[in-house]
């Protein structure tokens, strides 16, 4: 678990130093990177350098490039430590579950590390992925803990695509996040759920790095997402703590969710978690006070791409329950 200094340390640090996550992982190509969309091609790239996950990520969707006068399609396929990268191009004409179930079968086939989960985070390809991966031995998981998949789309929106003959600006950037997630009023916990107390906190980018003191090996029942290591480890990741004397019921309960991040809506003055695609929950309301604070917790994380963390745990002296650091997918992927 978490030691209680670096407990002490969370909760005594308030303010996040500007930057921005530039990814940069380093990739070994198995096969040629190509700029021309073709009709149906493969690649795949590997990196030595992270462990292999039973926890995979997929992604089917048109991208802002036109081919033959039609968009093109890519299935994009990684684990949650982006051990591999596979990328497919479909005809628009076999853009279907059988399809993309031949795609992921032909992926599971050549994996050392079979995947036990498969995450995706599309909620308008709900219905042909669920499809897809229903006759596959895996666990579907509509989510928007897909951050390995996020960063990887982020660069090839960003390097690829532009490159790419047919390219599109005006497509690019996709549709903006789904109205219903704008206008759904969030869920309220169950009262035996709630935290007694939340502090915004921050914690330096260095205990998450390598050599750090926070990994996935002593996070309890949490969750730890990918970190650029090009991040300045003097700068801050805001978070929240959650202080409760049923830490250890709300983190288990937690760990059960595809939690995905935390919210602060300064204008309704309410403290909101996300889980799965679309679901929120109402944590508290803020005062006017906790409402400076989630100003700079907002700010904080926009400075560092929606890098964020919270800690369960029973009081500031305990170690967690369960700690998550988690990253608000962008818009528009």
């Amino acid at each position: 678990m978490l030691s209680k200094s670096l407990v002490v340390l969370c909760l005594s640090l308030a303010h996040c130093a500007t930057a921005f996550i530039q990814h940069s992982p380093v990739f070994q190509r198995k096969t040629q990177l190509f700029f021309e969309a073709k009709p149906s091609s493969t690649i795949i790239t590997t990196n030595a350098d992270v462990k292999s996950s039973d926890q995979w990520e997929l992604d089917c969707y048109s991208r802002p490039v036109m081919v033959g006068g039609k968009k093109l399609w890519e299935v994009l396929i990684t684990d949650a430590n982006g051990s591999f990268r596979l990328c497919e191009t479909l005809p628009s004409n076999k853009v279907n579950s059988r399809e993309l179930r031949r795609v992921v079968d032909e992926a599971i086939e050549s994996a050392e590390v079979k995947p036990n989960t498969v995450r995706f985070f599309r909620g308008a390809m709900f219905n042909m992925i669920n499809i897809a991966l229903s006759e596959i031995d895996v666990i579907a998981k509509p989510s928007r803990c897909t951050f390995a998949l996020a960063q990887w789309l982020e660069e090839r929106n960003r390097e690829v695509y532009p490159k790419m003959e047919g390219y599109r600006a005006t497509m690019a950037g996709g549709p903006a996040k789904a109205s219903f997630l704008n206008v759904r009023t969030p869920v309220k916990l169950p009262d035996s759920l709630r935290g007694e107390k939340y502090a915004f906190v921050a914690l330096p980018v260095a205990e998450f790095l390598e050599g750090g003191g926070i990994g996935a090996e002593n996070v309890g029942v949490g969750r730890i997402c990918p970190v650029d290591p090009s991040l300045a480890a003097d700068d801050f990741v805001q978070g929240i703590v959650i202080l409760t004397d049923r830490a250890d019921a709300l983190a288990s309960w937690l760990a059960g969710t595809e939690l995905s991040g935390f919210n602060a809506d300064l204008r309704k003055r309410t403290l909101v978690m996300e889980t799965d695609i679309e679901n929120q929950y109402l944590m508290a309301k803020l005062n006017d006070y906790q409402r400076e604070e989630a100003a700079a917790f907002e700010e904080g994380k926009d400075n560092l791409n929606g890098l964020h963390f919270v800690s369960v745990q029973k009081d500031d002296e305990s170690d967690p329950s369960g700690f998550w650091l988690l990253r608000t997918i962008p818009d528009g992927l």
